[in-house]
């Protein structure tokens, strides 16, 4: 373990450096995000064709699949990233301070790829606009889909303002140490400051992670997400209302994951081992096991539920998919994750961080997997099945494959920018880890604000 006192240089590390490893990694992933544009230029010239989507009954095969899923994904690891962080400031789970802002991050690149999919999938772009937009008034009366816009922009309104806020607070204090060439940038985002902002914001951020929290079961991974798939009872494989806890665990299994990755990846770059110690690998790894187990549990109700005694439609599609490869893949993948989770916790000398960010990509691959496969078997076995007879099957095309490469470029990028911006480790992190008492430089704190970290 290491003996080193974090300092905010360690912090300004990512801002004031570059490396070739950097540019060579922007460089990769910029062109994983070209790939994709090209190859979605040449689906816009010649339509969904191109994929392996069909018309639905009379071409068979179905009209959502990888695209679809992967949204699903996205979706999920955004709002399990913002969920993580809001849980580390509402019920002071300062252990993770120096992961919170890592998965505000994370929530506002997973909404960015989700948001892309959404337009790749509309097949015409300006559908957006004539379709949603345009008769919104109308539209968000009757349909699940635009509700689901609705949120995924309020989402990321909501978290923009909440990371703007708490960036506020590290700009002002670390300004001499930051490039002069964002200056315009830094100006913008400390508009009007002032040190006695500080208790207010404070106390806003509190309460924006109370929203956070409320609003996830209720409107966003546990609620309007799974309604665009739970409340058509015509398809037997995804009308239940299981899908909402469903939907949840898989959300905060995959953006564990996801800030697990991201975490050891800027611990190797930048020498942080510590600032995120392997005590918050641990703690990660634990509950990405609990969640990991939640969603065992609700897979087991929905096979339980489906498969015993159940009309013969909901049967039929749930056998299909519990006999499909791919779905005892997932559930394999995710299954082995926890036990190997339980084994470290029973003999911790199993631990690892590579064995952690491995266990990571296991919950990744296997959720993703399911989510698409979720959405395609519940196409394939409608109650009505009137085009059974009808030749068709599904698989991804290599533009569908390379929309995954293209958003993961994306989000990739996403966090390279930002870190050559600002600190992607709070100031407050750094201030917990080595015992400061104060705000940063101040030593002239209020009672109030005493009043409040006690």
């Amino acid at each position: 373990m290491s003996t080193k006192t974090p300092s905010e240089a360690d912090i300004l590390r990512p801002v004031n450096n570059v490396s070739k490893k950097y540019f060579m990694l922007f460089g990769a992933a910029a062109l994983a995000l070209g790939a994709f544009l090209v190859a979605w230029m040449y689906q816009l010239a010649n339509g969904m064709a191109v994929t392996g989507l069909s018309d639905w009954g009379s071409g068979g095969g179905v009209t959502w699949g990888l695209y679809i899923g992967a949204f699903i994904w996205w979706v999920g690891i955004a709002h399990g990233g913002i969920i993580l962080s809001a849980a580390v400031r509402l019920l002071d789970m300062d252990r993770y301070m120096p992961v919170a802002r890592l998965a505000e991050l994370l929530t506002i690149a997973g909404l960015s790829a989700a948001g892309f999919y959404i337009l790749v999938h509309m097949g015409r772009p300006d559908r957006m606009v004539t379709s949603v937009l345009g008769h919104y008034h109308i539209t968000v009366n009757n349909s699940p889909l635009v509700w689901d816009v609705t949120v995924i922009t309020a989402y990321f309104v909501l978290t923009a303002t909440y990371l703007a806020l708490t960036l506020r607070y590290d700009i002002t204090r670390l300004r001499d140490q930051l490039p002069d060439h964002f200056e315009p940038f830094y100006k913008v985002m400390t508009l009007g400051y002032t040190k006695d902002e500080d208790e207010v914001v404070e106390r806003m951020v509190w309460w924006l992670a109370l929203a956070i929290i409320i609003m996830a079961p209720l409107l966003l991974h546990g609620g309007v997400i799974p309604w665009l798939f739970a409340v058509l009872p015509g398809m037997p494989g995804w009308f239940s209302a299981v899908q909402g806890p469903q939907f949840l665990t898989i959300a905060l299994t995959s953006a564990i994951s996801g800030v697990i990755i991201v975490a050891a990846a800027f611990r190797r770059a930048y020498d942080w081992d510590h600032i995120m110690t392997d005590d918050v690998f641990r703690g990660l790894l634990l509950w990405l096991g609990f969640f990991s187990l939640l969603f065992l549990w609700l897979q087991l109700q929905q096979n339980v539920v489906g498969l015993f005694k159940a009309p013969v439609n909901v049967g039929v599609a749930q056998q299909a998919t519990l006999a499909h490869p791919l779905y005892q893949l997932s559930m394999g993948l995710v299954f082995l994750t926890l036990a190997f989770i339980f084994a470290q916790t029973i003999r911790p000398s199993l631990f690892s961080r590579t064995r952690a960010i491995v266990a990571a990509f296991a919950v990744l691959t296997g959720t993703l997997i399911e989510k698409i496969l979720f959405v395609v078997e519940g196409f394939f076995h409608p109650t009505f099945e009137i085009y059974a007879a009808t030749p068709g099957e599904y698989f991804p095309s290599a533009i569908e494959w390379l929309s995954l490469v293209g958003t993961t470029g994306l989000v990739v990028l996403i966090f390279l920018v930002v870190s050559k911006l600002v600190p992607v480790v709070e100031l407050h992190a750094v201030e917990h880890l080595r015992g400061d008492h104060g705000h940063g430089h101040d030593t002239d704190e209020s009672e109030t604000t005493k009043e409040v970290k006690a």
